[in-house]
This record gives C-alpha cells, structure tokens and sequence, in this order.
C-alpha cells in the first residue's frame, strides 16, 4: 500500500465517520439549543437540566437512525475490503 492508497482510506474513513455521526449531532445542537433557549426566557439557570432531555433524544434518534448508520458502516467495510483483496 502506498502513501496516496493510506491518504485514501483516511479521508474515505474520516468522511464517513463525519456522515454517520452528524444525524446525531445535528440532534444534539436542536436540542441544546432548544433547552438553553428555554433556560434563558425562564432564568432558570440548573445545569443539570440539559443533560436528560439530550440524553433521551440522542437514544431516540439513534434508534431511529441506527439502520443508516449501520449501512454507510457496511458500505465502508466493503469498500475497504475491497481494497485489501486487490492488493
């Protein structure tokens, strides 16, 4: 394998883990930005109020995700066996 093969599979794999983790993500910015929005018109300033409510729809959204997730993991996987058999 040589060094524009290595440069190859690092940004394949670094792009693929920044399409499989952004659903996630974005679901984590909503929702933060929801919680402070309401902390702010409501003063109340508790920290620990944020962390069940993006708790809870990070695990929903993942669910609701995970066969997405798994697929782009499976493209990659075959994509990357693909080149070790080749040599």
């Amino acid at each position: 394998m040589t060094g524009p093969d290595v440069l190859d599979v690092a940004r394949d794999s670094i792009y693929t883990l920044l399409i499989v983790s952004s659903p996630l993500m974005v679901v984590a910015l909503v929702v933060g930005l929801a919680i402070s929005l309401f902390q702010a018109l409501t003063q109340i300033q508790e920290m620990t109020i944020a962390f069940v409510p993006k708790i809870l729809a990070i695990f929903i959204a993942m669910l609701v995700v995970l066969p997405f997730m798994a697929e782009r993991l499976e493209q990659h996987m075959m994509r990357l066996a693909a080149r070790i058999i080749s040599g």
